[in-house]
C-alpha cells in the first residue's frame, strides 16, 4: 500500500492530540507505542478467539440441569451427557 499524495491544499487532520498536561518526548513515544500495539492486535486475536479450546471456559465447572424421572434419575444425573 502506498501513502496518499498530500499537497499545500489538503487540510492536516492531527490523529492524536494532547488536550492537558505537557508531556516530554518519553512520555509521547510511549503512549504512541501503547495505542500502536493496542490497535495492532485487533484483526489477529479475533481469529484466534474462534480457534480457542473450550476445555478451561467457567461454563464447563457448572453442573448441568437434573431432570426428575423416575426412580434411578439420581443415579442417572451423573452419567455423561
Amino acid at each position: 500500500m502506498t501513502a496518499p499524495e498530500v499537497d499545500a491544499t489538503t487540510p492536516v487532520v492531527p490523529v492524536l492530540r494532547i488536550v492537558r498536561g505537557d508531556p516530554n518526548a518519553e512520555e509521547l513515544a510511549a503512549l504512541v507505542a501503547v495505542l500502536a500495539a493496542a490497535g495492532s492486535g485487533a484483526a489477529s486475536d479475533a481469529g484466534a478467539a474462534a480457534d480457542a479450546s473450550q476445555w478451561g471456559t467457567p461454563t464447563r465447572m457448572q453442573r448441568g440441569p437434573i431432570y426428575p424421572g423416575g426412580p434411578s434419575s439420581w443415579w442417572a444425573s451423573g452419567l455423561p451427557r
